[in-house]
């Protein structure tokens, strides 16, 4: 596939009062827009919640894990594998580590940086030594050093990739051969509307108090608000076709970023306040120029008088809409699916959400005629 082509992913979620994504304070991060405070989540955030919601529907060992761990991983596998003793599996692995020119870290089986990779791809690098673990534990240290660089340890490493490093992509700063660009962008999440921050004092009482005993066993607070949220990411097919080689796989892992990009949810403070909620509405755009964000139209906050979700709705029509007639865009595909039923119908200048992305579909309808017209345009090429 040489043709560009983008999957830009528009979603509006209303979050109770919570604390998904905390800055340095505990507090929930925030950022100004507009010349207002809005409530913000993370990129990185919403990324690792997505992640995680891929192992709803994916083998665990076909996915990756980002860890410093990836020696001491190693050295498991390969003394499970081959039965040999658990130190020599970590002289092996080391050795192999340091022959792809990731740096040890301060404690055994640690490199100095979290490395992104994906199991089966460590399960390869086992492959190598299955058969000759024993005879490499024998070797002295400088011997086994020679032995681990004439292994094709970093090609391991540079094929095979799972969906989740395809999709997220690596970045590796002294060894720009283990990079791979990410097919993936996500957008920090913001409100489509001026917030505050508030607090929650609370108190926690003794169980065993004596009764003549006053006062609470524990008082504190924690920072929270409540938000309408813009979530946006954007998928480049091209690039995602390119790093995992494969039409099928590259169809998957759309369908598995979108829905779980959609239905997933950062954790924090999950306990508290309970916070977990799905989407009002998720748009689809498939084009073929560039990645497009609508952050634009909240940049005037939305206000609570015909109510933020629907109001949030009609903004982002009407942005999607114009900014397609005034520069001329035809997209490939348009696809919604909400939740809001009539609330949207109009706003002040006529706009209708089914005007700008067409008629409302199920959650399922719409990644499937996404499927659709992704597979007729990579066969098409």
């Amino acid at each position: 596939m040489t043709d560009r082509l983008y999957i830009d992913v528009h979603i509006l979620q209303t979050v109770p009062p919570a604390n998904l994504n905390r800055d340095d304070n505990g507090n929930p991060k925030e950022a100004y827009f507009g010349g207002k405070r809005r409530s913000r989540v993370s990129s990185q955030a919403w990324k690792r919640a997505t992640r995680i919601h891929f192992a709803e529907s994916r083998d665990r060992q076909d996915l990756a894990t980002r860890t410093k761990r990836i020696a001491a991983q190693l050295a498991k596998g390969i003394a499970e594998r081959t039965g040999i003793a658990a130190e020599d599996g970590q002289r092996i692995a080391d050795a192999l580590i340091k022959s792809t020119g990731i740096s040890a870290g301060k404690k055994e089986g640690d490199t100095a940086y979290l490395l992104f990779y994906g199991r089966r791809q460590l399960d390869g690098i086992v492959d190598l030594v299955a058969h000759s673990a024993a005879d490499l534990a024998a070797l002295d240290a400088k011997a086994l050093d020679e032995a681990a660089k004439a292994l094709p340890v970093k090609e391991q490493l540079q094929t095979g990739h799972p969906a989740d490093v395809a999709l997220f992509g690596r970045m590796v700063a002294d060894i720009p051969g283990l990079n791979v660009d990410a097919a993936t962008q996500v957008a920090h999440a913001i409100s489509t509307h001026a917030t505050e921050l508030e607090f929650d004092y609370y108190t926690a009482v003794d169980d065993e108090n004596e009764a003549d005993e006053t006062g609470a066993g524990m008082i504190g607070t924690i920072g929270f608000n409540s938000a309408t949220l813009y979530r946006y990411a954007t998928i480049g097919l091209h690039q995602l076709r390119d790093n995992l080689g494969e039409d099928k796989a590259t169809l998957d892992a759309v369908d598995l970023f979108i829905d779980s990009f959609a239905r997933s949810m950062p954790t924090g403070y999950g306990n508290s306040f309970a916070h977990r909620t799905r989407p009002s509405l998720v748009a689809v755009v498939v084009r073929a120029d560039q990645p497009v964000n609508l952050v634009s139209a909240y940049e005037n906050p939305v206000s609570a008088s015909r109510g933020i979700v629907a109001e949030s709705a009609r903004r982002l029509a009407r942005e999607f809409a114009t900014a397609t007639e005034q520069w001329g865009d035809s997209p490939l595909y348009v696809g919604i699916c909400h939740t809001l039923g009539t609330a949207t119908d109009t706003d002040e200048t006529g706009q209708k959400l089914e005007d700008a992305f067409g008629e409302n579909r199920t959650f399922t309808e719409l990644r499937d005629g996404l499927r659709t017209i992704l597979t007729e345009r990579v066969n098409d090429n």
